[in-house]
């Protein structure tokens, strides 16, 4: 088996950390937020908090990934913690629901923007597919050429978002009374239904950890890059929460789905609904170069250890790729683009996607256990803020199944099926 090529830095890092993270989900989420909290204070601040807990979570990645340098990165995290019972469940989920049905989503999307300003002659599903196609062969070519795409977007995605905020601080401010704020027990409610949203659009720089093989020197750039990455994204979502502010107001904000296509509608007028457009292309391509980068290397480690297809091992000499897994990637996520079953797979992932996010963090206790003399990168706060991190994905897994029980019985029905498909894999391995 050919090994992955060591070929990329901590920028790498650090634009695969915020490609990860940022799709469209920034310019249509916030309007969730301001409905249930409409105060611009409070708006602000609920998503410094949702940041803050992502950051947490970045800097449990990063003792991990010092720790535990391995190809796969959470993949591994999980199986030397636990048994390779769980990891390989992480990833099969990650296959058939998480990492597919998300690309697939989300290429849709990009697709209708896309045609919105290109006036293109096929339908949404063909150019999903030409999209997902055009990938998945760039990132056949090369880790750099993969990588060197995702940071053309990732750099355009900025552009993008750092063109809004502009607009909107160069706006007159706008001046509208708010709602009053819930009181008690109803607030305390509102907050948690607000973070939900923001819980997700800060989603993502975990996967930045499966390219561990493909770092130069993974215990500096991947530690730096998933810090680094998670406070350039903060830093960005603050500002544009407060551009939407600004123009918007607090009760403007809730009462629109489509807040940064309004807000720069008013500042440029129709122009700015199709910079918009143009805008929310970028991200979504690009968040799509990234989950065609990261996640294949997933289910190559998979099958390294013998717990998948073996061809998925295949890494021509000259690309040094999984060439292999990169093209499952592809294939499976055009199949579910194709076949339009995209949002109900979906409404599958939250409460599996934050289970799995409870297990990694939680293996930081056991290595510690294991290892107490090995403080490599140690997590400001911990046990505290650790536990914390652990116990608020056991909140989000908990008020996904109150709200959404058969959607989240589906989704654990799916990944149970990994549990025959493990003990299949290990008898032939046998």
């Amino acid at each position: 088996m050919t090994q992955l090529a060591r070929r990329l830095g901590l920028s790498d890092a650090v634009m695969i950390v915020m490609g990860g993270i940022i799709g469209s989900g920034i310019f249509i989420n916030p309007y969730l937020v301001a409905r249930q909290l409409p105060a611009p204070g409070w708006i602000l601040g609920a998503w410094t908090l949702g940041g803050t807990v992502a950051l947490a979570g970045a800097f449990i990645w990063a003792e991990l990934a010092a720790r535990k340098p391995e190809l796969g990165g959470q993949y591994a995290y999980l199986r030397e913690a636990y048994h390779p019972i769980v990891a390989f469940i992480y990833g099969w989920t990650l296959l058939l629901v998480i990492q597919t049905g998300g690309m697939a989503a989300v290429a849709i999307t990009f697709a209708r923007y896309f045609r919105s300003i290109a006036s293109l002659p096929f339908s949404d599903t063909a150019v999903a597919v030409l999209a997902l196609a055009l990938l998945t062969a760039i990132n056949c070519l090369g880790v750099r050429a993969g990588s060197l795409t995702q940071n053309i977007f990732m750099g355009l995605k900025i552009a993008a978002i750092c063109g809004i905020v502009a607009c909107g601080f160069l706006h007159k401010s706008v001046s509208v009374a708010n709602p009053p704020l819930p009181q008690g027990w109803n607030l305390l409610r509102a907050a948690g239904a607000a973070l939900t949203p923001i819980a997700f659009s800060y989603g993502g720089w975990q996967t930045a950890s499966f390219m561990s093989a493909e770092l130069r020197d993974v215990k500096r750039d991947l530690t730096r890059g998933l810090v680094i990455g998670v406070l350039g994204v903060i830093g960005l979502y603050v500002a544009v929460n407060f551009a939407y502010l600004h123009v918007l107001g607090a009760s403007g904000l809730a009462t629109t789905t489509t807040p940064a296509s309004n807000m720069m509608q008013q500042v440029l007028g129709d122009r700015g609904s199709s910079l918009t457009a143009v805008a929310i292309s970028i991200s979504t391509f690009g968040f799509l170069s990234q989950g065609m980068l990261t996640a294949p290397r997933v289910y190559f480690a998979m099958a390294a250890d013998g717990l998948f297809f073996r061809a998925l091992t295949w890494v021509p000499v000259r690309t040094q790729v999984p060439l292999a897994a990169i093209t499952l990637q592809g294939v499976l996520a055009i199949v579910i683009a194709i076949s339009g079953r995209y949002e109900q797979i979906l409404s599958y992932v939250t409460s599996s996607d934050f289970i799995f996010f409870g297990l990694t963090a939680g293996a930081l206790f056991i290595f510690r256990n294991r290892e107490p003399n090995v403080l490599t990168h140690p997590v400001p706060g911990h046990p505290y803020t650790t536990g914390l991190f652990v116990g608020a994905c056991a909140l989000i897994v908990l008020g996904t199944v109150i709200s959404y029980p058969l959607e989240s019985l589906t989704g654990w029905c799916i990944l149970a099926s990994g549990v025959p498909a493990y003990l299949y894999w290990r008898s032939k391995q046998a």
